[in-house]
């Protein structure tokens, strides 16, 4: 039977980057908001060496990391990172293999249905091609704001999910609530910048609300399972559209 790892409760702080577990082949890290993974491949020009989680994190723990797989820029959670390049490809090889939990949160416009499964194949970056995708949710929380945000509604209407994707296609939550007319509040390639605006200008809430909320995977015969802290970013949104994040993550399975 597999012997059972779970992150600790409180997270160990290195400077701006929680450092969830660790020990001779990996880590864990909670990687906030606005930092890239690594150098952009496709970028017109670099940015700078600061704004990537893997620069700091090698100058903060003195070792050389391999990036495992990968979170958008604007995306906070977990994030896994290798100390050697074989076993960051044994590791891929989970992702790849779908053996990998994936839980993430997000906050879409609009009141979905108490639970989905979004099947709908999406285009590959590399070439455009098809690639099949599916994605899970369910619904936590729906809010309703005495807002009008345009000219079609004289209210604003917003739930809480938890998104659980099958598959690991690029942008592929963000890409399949969108395209379900439930997008992300704040994406800025594949959202409504309408509600995008509303939630950054007259609620005080910038940014992508999305984050990935748990990881969970069995290596080397060791169940490991991290969650991400709950950030004040995303306690103060619960706050502001009217339920208490924390008590219904709490409720609803979360941290």
């Amino acid at each position: 039977m597999a012997e059972i790892n779970t992150s600790p409760i409180t997270p160990m702080v290195i400077q701006d980057i929680s450092i969830l577990f660790q020990n001779d082949d990996f880590l864990a890290v909670h990687k906030p908001p606005g930092l890239h993974v690594h150098q952009p491949e496709m970028a017109r020009r670099r940015v700078p060496r600061q704004m990537t989680l893997l620069w700091t994190l090698r100058r903060q723990i003195e070792k050389y990391l391999y990036p495992v797989h990968r979170l958008d820029v604007a995306t906070e959670g977990v994030l896994i990172m290798a100390f050697d390049g074989k076993i960051a490809g044994q590791l891929q090889a989970e992702f790849q293999g779908g053996r990998v939990e994936k839980v993430y949160h997000a906050i879409v416009r609009g009141w979905t249905l108490d639970e989905g499964r979004i099947d709908m194949p999406l285009e590959r970056d590399s070439n455009g091609t098809l690639a099949d995708a599916v994605t899970n949710y369910r619904t936590i929380a729906r809010v309703e704001l005495a807002h009008a945000v345009g000219k079609r509604y004289p209210t604003a209407r917003y739930s809480l999910v938890e998104a659980r994707p099958e598959t690991g296609r690029w942008h592929q939550i963000r890409r399949h609530f969108a395209r379900s007319h439930h997008p992300i509040i704040g994406d800025r390639e594949h959202g409504d910048s309408h509600h995008s605006r509303f939630f950054r200008e007259t609620l005080g809430l910038p940014g992508l609300w999305l984050r990935a909320a748990d990881l969970s995977f069995t290596f080397k015969e060791t169940h490991h399972q991290f969650e991400a802290p709950l950030t004040d970013r995303w306690i103060s949104a619960g706050d502001k559209l009217g339920f208490a994040t924390k008590h219904v993550l709490e409720a609803n399975g979360g941290e």
